[in-house]
């Protein structure tokens, strides 16, 4: 016969508290939506309070009491919010209920060993609480940004069409002016865009060459004053970037002079030249530091047999040392384009305006133009991050699975 935990009913001098809490919380995005948060902490607090009483003394039924509180506050959000009213208060009715009972029926220790004190309890959800908010505050400006991208309207506020959820107040036009679709675009969007995908990839390939080697290089036993080595190839991400701007220009200005008249290169392709080896130089420290983690578990007795069996150097190197490193050499690679498809300052110092990249033309698209088409540029931008995000997750499986460990 199964055994079956008991309920044990806590106190309403510790289940009001907590749930005000969350009430208070939730109240403060009512809150400060309707323009006063204080309001909206103190309202939500008191209302969810007094929900909490009726729900546990009077109804004392869970079913019961979260079908009132999905129908009721979202019936008070339609009326005061229409559609995306009804949609929050339906959701915020669920948590209330469930939150209510899983704290007053004691839920909350049902996962957690039977030892531990009410002290450590709290610190167990508060560290969890903590770390949401965090993230909260972290991810929402990221994500108010994605549905601003689709307003009808040239603003970068939402409009009343918007918040009403009407179609008409939502459109593709600012994607199809980064597009260069519609009539009136001047495709500077579109030629920024190809830049950056032009210098980039470039620029990544020469971080992640002249990096590997650096990190290879690094690793070997015999190199003398390694640490100040190391401290001098990472310096480009330790120093602040308008100083290291500011070197650059001076350093590249000279340079590109001297291949123009020298060399008779092109001014453009000269330009293009400088913005590639300087977004390399920035790249180059995250492709040593994470080749340098990969190889701190690198079994050295690999090449040593390698060696042994009559390969060179390149061949032990690509056939032996290259497989196992791959995926701190390839997230290296993605740390290093991230860095030059987002880089501004450097690029305005020594590139010209046949090399705008995006970031530059997102600049003057908020200092001199006020296009919301930014808003859509920097969706794509957050898809895009997201996807390399991805990437770098599978790769650290594989290494994990590489080298034995099991991913977490």
């Amino acid at each position: 016969m199964a055994l079956v935990t008991p309920i044990s009913r806590k106190p309403l001098s510790l289940v009001l508290p907590v749930v005000g809490a969350m009430g208070a919380f939730l109240g403060l995005f009512v809150g400060t939506s309707a323009g006063s948060g204080m309001t909206g902490v103190i309202a939500g607090a008191a209302i969810v309070m007094v929900l909490a009483f009726i729900y546990t003394q009077v109804l004392k039924s869970e079913p019961l009491a979260k079908w009132i509180s999905r129908l009721g506050m979202a019936a008070a959000g339609f009326v005061f919010g229409g559609v995306p009213g009804l949609i929050l208060g339906f959701l915020f009715g669920w948590l209330t209920a469930w939150f209510t009972f899983w704290m007053y029926e004691g839920r909350y220790r049902r996962h957690l060993l039977p030892y531990l004190t009410s002290g450590q309890v709290l610190w167990h959800y508060a560290f969890r609480v903590i770390c949401g908010a965090i993230f909260v505050f972290l991810i929402t400006p990221i994500l108010v940004v994605m549905p601003l991208s689709f307003n009808a309207q040239d603003f970068f506020t939402f409009t009343p069409e918007m918040l009403r959820l009407d179609p008409d107040g939502y459109s593709l036009k600012h994607y199809a002016d980064f597009f260069g679709l519609r009539s009136d675009s001047n495709g500077e969007w579109l030629r920024s865009f190809w830049n950056s995908l032009l210098i980039a990839p470039i620029a990544t390939i020469l971080s992640v060459s002249l990096g590997t080697l650096a990190a290879i290089g690094l690793s070997q036993s015999h190199v003398p004053a390694k640490r100040a080595i190391m401290a001098i190839l990472i310096s480009p991400m330790i120093v602040p970037l308008i100083i290291s701007a500011t070197g650059m220009f001076f350093f590249y200005s000279s340079m590109g002079n001297w291949m123009e008249d020298t060399l008779g290169l092109n001014k453009d392709l000269v330009g293009y030249i400088k913005v590639v080896l300087a977004h390399a130089v920035l790249g180059i420290p995250f492709v040593i530091i994470t080749v340098t983690a990969t190889l701190v578990g690198f079994d050295r007795s690999l090449t040593r047999a390698a060696a042994n069996m009559g390969a060179d150097p390149v061949t032990t190197f690509f056939r032996v040392q290259m497989p196992l490193i791959l995926p701190g050499v390839i997230s290296g690679g993605l740390f290093a384009f991230i860095t030059s498809f987002d880089e501004v300052v450097v690029v305005m110092f020594i590139g010209s305006a046949s090399q705008k990249t995006l970031p530059w033309q997102m600049f003057l698209g908020l200092r001199e133009q006020i296009s919301p088409t930014i808003l859509a540029v920097a969706t794509i931008l957050v898809a895009l991050s997201i996807a390399l995000l991805i990437t770098l997750e599978m790769l650290r499986r594989r290494s994990e699975r590489l080298r034995g460990m099991s991913p977490s």
